[in-house]
């Protein structure tokens, strides 16, 4: 369910994704809203869920994380339980940083990262490719990152 945001809703939405430790006396400034005001709509906006959480980005290369790889994941059979089984075991594995369901001829794609490509490699054969429920995996290696953002596109 979508929830209405303002302009100043939006505003404030802007300013936390471009610095989500600011502080509200400063965020306050910024949109022109008093402090309290701004903290009662940041508020709001967490318990609505339009804010999931508040975040440190970490750069993976500079925590010792050298490959970044895509994998595609099929399952077999395709059925509740062994979606069940498969989603409870990524959960598991901080390695995997994101997991979306997919249509089309693959059924997830996967965001990994490792150490290096012999920690990526034992991370598939001993831990991920443990799964029985999993038919075929794709490895697509990141070569470079030429765009990343996490932010949403807010109009204000």
């Amino acid at each position: 369910m979508s929830v209405v945001l303002d302009r100043t809703d939006r505003a404030i939405l802007k300013e936390l994704q471009e610095d989500g430790s600011i502080s509200n006396l400063d965020l306050s400034k910024k949109i022109g809203l008093s402090p309290s005001a701004c903290l009662s709509r940041t508020k709001n906006l967490v318990e609505t869920g339009v804010i999931q959480k508040f975040a440190a980005i970490v750069d993976e290369k500079k925590a010792g994380l050298e490959v970044l790889a895509f994998v595609l994941v099929n399952l077999s059979p395709l059925n509740r339980d062994t979606l069940r089984s498969f989603l409870s075991e990524v959960q598991k594995y901080p390695q995997v940083q994101e997991c979306y369901t997919l249509t089309g001829s693959h059924d997830y794609l996967l965001k990994i990262v490792a150490k290096d490509i012999e920690s990526y490699k034992n991370f598939i054969i001993d831990s991920l490719m443990q799964n029985t429920t999993i038919s075929s995996v794709e490895t697509s290696m990141v070569m470079g990152i030429e765009k990343r953002t996490v932010n949403v596109p807010i109009d204000a």
